[in-house]
């Protein structure tokens, strides 16, 4: 039985699964800049775990705890393999897409399309839900091409809140699966809100968390006090000190931030990373670009990101001396 209580209290703020983005090394710098967030993984598919090199996918510190890994797919069984995978790599939770309108998905048919078939998704709930002590989360968009009033939804969340699932996490915004870019998807159909509000009233036993163009503190201090927890998404990755902002909204006690400390850190994980699996320190500060956005010497910090990190010998003091530049340029 999953404790919702307990998984509210820490999935107040999370950060979406984003594609090229929320990678192990993604995840690693938002932890330090957010000891309390809750990270999702990528999405991964299930062909990619059962037939591919699963240790690469899944692996990941320790310190990224609390953390979601994300699955696309759409058959029980082996949906069911790795949910089990999940918690056997000690995964916090484990997600179901059924949000994402890329072609790629729809191709394998899952992600946004799977609202449509709700039964499928359920059984798949069903089967997870049996097999893993963690819980199964679901997230999804309000509806997909002209489906988006609250019927639509409803039947969806009432399906798999049947089958098992107490955890829903809503992106505000429909999905066109024919037509949109998945850029598009995210920025084009209009936000309603008031929609996953009319899902939280009638299902006020589950935990809904809400996502979709939530970009400052202000709007996810307000949204707390409808929802469960509050999902965010390209603004953390894109700026991350909001990020740290949201931690001291939630934890006011939360120290003023060190950027030199967590640079530090960064520097000491590329190098072991590069040590370990040959990582080069381009896949880790790609991650970092945006971290003095809004502030002076963000054109040279990603100027000299973009220049020096790519060069094959680089190592992680490179983040540290771009650092000692800016506050040079700064004095």
């Amino acid at each position: 039985m999953v404790d919702l209580n307990n998984f509210t209290n820490s999935h107040k703020v999370s950060v979406a699964p984003m594609m090229d983005w929320t990678d192990r090394h993604c995840r690693y710098f938002h932890r330090l800049l957010s000891p309390n967030a809750y990270l999702y993984t990528e999405m991964v598919t299930t062909n990619a775990l059962i037939y591919g090199d699963k240790d690469r996918f899944l692996r990941f510190d320790a310190s990224e705890h609390p953390i979601a890994l994300q699955l696309g797919g759409n058959d029980p069984k082996d949906m069911t393999i790795c949910a089990e995978m999940a918690q056997d790599y000690n995964y916090d939770s484990v997600d179901i897409n059924c949000g994402c309108p890329s072609d790629r998905v729809q191709s394998g048919a899952f992600g946004a399309c799977l609202m449509n078939e709700p039964k499928t998704v359920a059984a798949c709930v069903k089967e997870m839900g049996k097999a893993v002590d963690i819980p199964v989360t679901l997230k999804c968009r309000i509806g997909i091409d002209d489906s988006e009033d609250f019927d639509f939804l409803d039947r969806f969340v009432s399906i798999n809140a049947e089958a098992g699932c107490r955890i829903f996490i809503i992106h505000a915004r429909k999905a066109w699966l024919k037509g949109l870019s998945p850029k598009e998807n995210r920025e084009i159909p209009p936000l309603k809100y008031d929609i996953v509000q009319q899902i939280k009233d009638k299902y006020p036993e589950l935990h809904i968390s809400l996502n979709g163009g939530i970009k400052d503190v202000q709007a996810v201090s307000d949204h707390l006090k409808d929802f469960d927890g509050v999902m965010v998404g390209r603004e953390a990755y894109q700026n991350p000190l909001f990020l740290h902002a949201l931690e001291k909204l939630l934890y006011p006690d939360t120290s003023d931030i060190d950027i030199e400390a967590i640079l530090t850190k960064m520097a000491n994980y590329a190098d072991e990373q590069k040590k370990q699996y040959g990582t080069p320190l381009k896949s880790i500060s790609r991650h970092m670009i945006g971290l003095f956005s809004g502030t002076r010497g963000a054109k040279h910090w990603r100027r000299q990101i973009a220049e020096r990190a790519h060069a094959d010998d680089a190592k992680g003091q490179l983040l540290l001396d771009i650092y000692d530049e800016i506050k040079a340029k700064n004095r």
